[in-house]
């Protein structure tokens, strides 16, 4: 498998640490509000990522954290009068709520970041110690000019940052480039006793403390959204390499921006939309079908045209599905003809250029054009007549490759709503009376509720149009 490493800026084999073991630590929300659209393209792609090494028969420890303590959260939680931890309670169940519907699966780990203070504060100890941390007032800074190799994931050079820099008259930091590791409580804030007094952790050092604890030292692959590129994860790697001595993450993944309507999403611009907003129209399996449709690295457009572009695709993948489910209820048990072999030989292609795809860097759009061969093929090939051995290799041949992408996750119909039923009923009984005209404006009754009818010797297949 090839992966795009951000540290490297080119595709490099993935060869993990410890053989048939993959550890990934993906940064997860700030769980201070709903989380956004852009934030659900990570959480899909780093879901993805899990299913397919797992698929290639890896065992997989997936950490996400939450960050549940940081400024936003303080202010939002004074705001309600109630606390930062009563805030984070209640969205990190709504977050569950929101990645369940987007087909996300839980981490192997969900690790809290004030769950792990003591873990914060030994790494914080740790460079204060080995003279890469300095403190001012209670608040402890990483001293980034004591690093030489700052800027090596991002690419960003220190003096250009330095240069850059906005100097404050009243900032205590040696240099403007350096980040608080601990930060001095303020009236009214949570806080937590420590070495330098009473406090909080910063943003960056929490991640590093949570993947060291459940990965090791040195890990697999840690991913996140560009826009955590930097400061987030270079400010990352500083801390942790000059704590450890060794390696952090082995392989950096970063997902493109989802914009909306060909423009950047931003409150200013008012298109800015939580996933709660965004499923009051849409069904979230189409959500993930949109992810899906282009290579994680690469930017994608949010609008409806895309929508209803992703749920076509969807439902030509429902529809496949269910329709070889039903010719599995009357399918014959005979051997398989040569063309039927033929069939099945070309559906463990597709699979294969399916792997193929994913192999290179994650390419789900390449990935989902090979599951399409298998529709296409089976929609040819077979019929009424069809054995049920082929029906049953090419039904899992395509649920096997979804189930990697996280599609086609709902369960074929137990029974059609009793309305509709009803006009199938009725339909069917024309049919046996020779009703044609009936039978038709019946069909149309169908297709107008949102169901297509095919005739077939086994009677009526109706299914989702």
């Amino acid at each position: 498998m090839q992966i795009y490493n951000s540290q490297s800026r080119k595709k490099e084999e993935f060869v993990p640490l410890h053989p048939g073991k993959v550890g990934i630590y993906a940064c997860g929300p700030t769980v201070y509000d709903y989380f956004h659209i852009g934030n659900a393209r990570p959480f899909i792609i780093f879901d993805v990522l899990r299913r397919y090494l797992e698929h290639r028969g890896y065992v997989v420890t997936f950490v996400q954290n939450f960050t549940d303590i940081d400024d936003k959260m303080i202010r939002r939680a004074n705001q309600e009068g109630i606390t930062v931890k009563e805030l984070g309670d209640r969205f990190i169940k709504e977050y569950y709520q929101d990645a369940q519907a987007l087909g996300i699966r839980k981490a192997t780990v969900h690790p809290r970041a004030t769950e792990h203070i003591g873990e914060i504060i030994r790494l914080v100890k740790t460079l204060q110690d080995k003279g890469y941390a300095y403190e001012v007032n209670g608040d402890v800074y990483f001293d980034v000019e004591k690093d030489k190799g700052y800027g090596k994931l991002s690419g960003q050079n220190l003096e250009d940052l330095e240069a850059g820099a906005r100097i404050d008259v009243d900032d205590v930091k040696r240099n403007p480039a350096d980040f608080a590791l601990w930060k001095a409580q303020k009236p009214g804030e949570p806080a937590w006793d420590s070495p330098w007094g009473k406090g909080r952790p910063g943003w960056h050092i929490e991640c590093s403390a949570m993947s060291m604890k459940y990965l090791g030292e040195t890990f697999d692959i840690h991913g996140g959204g560009k826009d955590l590129l930097f400061p987030h994860h270079e400010n990352e790697v500083a801390q942790s390499e000059c704590a450890t001595g060794k390696p952090f993450a082995r392989y950096w993944m970063h997902n493109g921006f989802i914009n909306i309507d060909n423009e950047k999403m931003s409150k200013s611009l008012g298109n800015f939309f939580t996933v709660r907003d965004i499923l009051k129209e849409y069904d979230p399996e189409d959500v993930r079908m949109f992810m899906l449709s282009a290579q994680y690295r690469s930017p994608v457009n949010f609008s409806r045209d895309m929508m209803a572009q992703a749920h076509a695709s969807l439902q030509r993948l429902y529809t496949a599905r269910d329709h070889l489910a039903f010719l599995l209820k009357n399918a014959a048990d005979r051997p398989l003809t040569a063309d039927e072999e033929a069939l099945l030989s070309r559906v463990k292609d597709s699979a294969a250029r399916f792997d193929a795809a994913m192999d290179d860097d994650l390419n789900t759009a390449d990935a989902m054009g090979a599951i399409f061969e298998i529709v296409k093929d089976a929609n040819v090939s077979l019929n009424e007549q069809s054995s049920r051995a082929a029906v049953e290799g090419v039904l899992k041949g395509l649920t096997d490759l979804t189930d990697v992408l996280g599609l086609l996750m709902k369960k074929a119909d137990a029974g059609l709503p009793a309305e509709i039923q009803a006009l199938a009923d009725e339909r069917a009984q024309a049919r046996k009376e020779k009703n044609w005209k009936r039978s038709d404006e019946l069909r149309d009754a169908l297709l107008a509720a949102g169901y297509a009818v095919k005739d077939t010797p086994q009677g009526q297949n109706i299914t989702k149009a």
